[in-house]
């Protein structure tokens, strides 16, 4: 195979060590150097070093787990680094020790059998890195809410039934007083708050129950944990909205589109770094997400296949998104589309269609720099006109018919 590369490293890498293998041109073809060091950030700079007076110009690695960060940006500013997806590189099958692993990076990378995936810069990387712990703590704050709902059906209180949340003003302080020992539930009832005093009669029923000291235990932790995760949400909001200052203006932008606030904003902006530049296409933008139909064909049949594997949080985010565009019923061509795919392909296939329009939509938003533009929700519906007019006409031209379309009067 041809080498296109004169000079390459491959690095294999785990928790501890990490093997790298050197290939250079030599008297007798090309020449291998494998050596093996520590992950320590002393250990790196001397195979940084190592690397630059071999004359290494591109080193390779697996992107393995999150062990791979360290190297990559230890080597990134002195020579260009690709991070490859390991099942690419594993997928040819071969004996299995780390200096051959090594030893077959750097071989696949001096013929371009390799290619790099996305790595954003260190500034995106550091907000990629503030929205992913963000939604983790979401996460925890709905596990924590969702346990303190099962241990009060423990003690027969039905609050959630009908407070909306468990973690509304109303619904802790009931909570509060039940913890502080007070059991009568007239006087619970009492403590709601706002639109929450119409349901006082609901409220008394639901917060009649078995609530002992044991449940009051742990509904104090909970309600603790809560008050936890609720704070640090606050604190990073916080530290987002600074950190997103830079990109203001493409959060503006993106939150012209249908469902798309400034959380969702913000992880497209964290995830993709806001350059669609590094993308050649909207459609290979879709593919790195994961919201873009795979593609299987053999014997010149195609299979239908589901999405094909990508970038998680931002799937996740603009699944959501698309979620919220279908409770809009029909007041935007997103919706529409919401509409019309639910109901010929049900809803899971349905968001995942409309995140891919929506992130379709962001591509060429931020590449063009201007708002989103709604194409109206009856439009799928006047573009299934002009195509069967036009088929329409196309059939009578065939037969040998001279067609002339008249506009109706206004």
């Amino acid at each position: 195979m041809e080498v296109l590369f004169e000079r390459v490293a491959g690095l294999d890498i785990g928790k501890a060590s990490l093997t790298v293998c050197v290939r250079t041109p030599g008297s007798r073809g090309r020449r291998s150097e494998v050596r093996t060091f520590s992950t320590t950030t002393r250990a790196l700079e001397v195979m940084r070093d190592w690397l630059l007076s071999c004359g290494v110009t591109v080193a390779a690695m697996e992107s393995t787990s999150t062990y791979w960060k360290a190297p990559f940006y230890c080597l990134e500013e002195v020579m260009e680094v690709w991070l490859a997806n390991a099942a690419h590189i594993k997928a040819i099958p071969r004996r299995k020790t780390d200096v051959r692993d090594a030893e077959w990076i750097a071989q696949l990378l001096e013929c371009g059998l390799v290619r790099p995936s996305f790595v954003p810069p260190p500034d995106i990387r550091r907000l990629r890195m503030l929205t992913r712990y963000r939604v983790q703590l979401m996460g925890d704050r709905t596990r924590e809410a969702t346990r303190l709902e099962l241990m009060l059906e423990d003690a027969s209180i039905k609050l959630s039934v009908v407070a909306s949340s468990l973690t509304t003003v109303s619904a802790r302080a009931m909570l509060n007083a039940l913890i502080a020992g007070e059991r009568d539930p007239a006087i619970l009832a009492e403590l709601a708050k706002g639109k929450m005093r119409a349901k006082i009669p609901a409220l008394t029923e639901a917060l009649t129950g078995h609530f002992d000291a044991g449940h009051a235990q742990l509904a104090r932790s909970m309600l603790h944990r809560l008050e936890l995760v609720e704070d640090a949400l606050a604190e990073l909001d916080a530290v987002l909205k600074a950190g997103f200052a830079p990109w203001a203006h493409q959060l503006e932008l993106l939150q012209t589109i249908p469902g798309v606030g400034e959380k969702v904003a913000q992880v497209i902006v964290a995830e993709t770094g806001a350059d669609m530049s590094r993308f050649p296409t909207a459609a290979h933008l879709a593919a790195w997400a994961g919201v873009a139909p795979g593609v299987h064909e053999s014997a010149g049949k195609h299979t239908a296949v589901g999405t094909r594997p990508g970038n998680k949080w931002l799937t996740a985010m603009l699944v959501e998104a698309a979620g919220s565009v279908g409770r809009m019923k029909g007041k935007n061509y997103l919706a529409a589309q919401h509409a019309r795919l639910t109901a010929r392909r049900g809803m899971s296939r349905a968001q995942v269609a409309v995140a891919h329009s929506i992130l379709v939509s962001a591509y060429y938003m931020l590449l063009r720099d201007e708002p989103y533009r709604d194409l109206g929700p009856d439009w799928l519906a006047r573009r299934n006109d002009e195509a069967h007019t036009r088929r329409l006409v196309a059939q009578l031209e065939k037969l040998g018919h001279n067609v002339t379309l008249d506009q109706p009067a206004a």
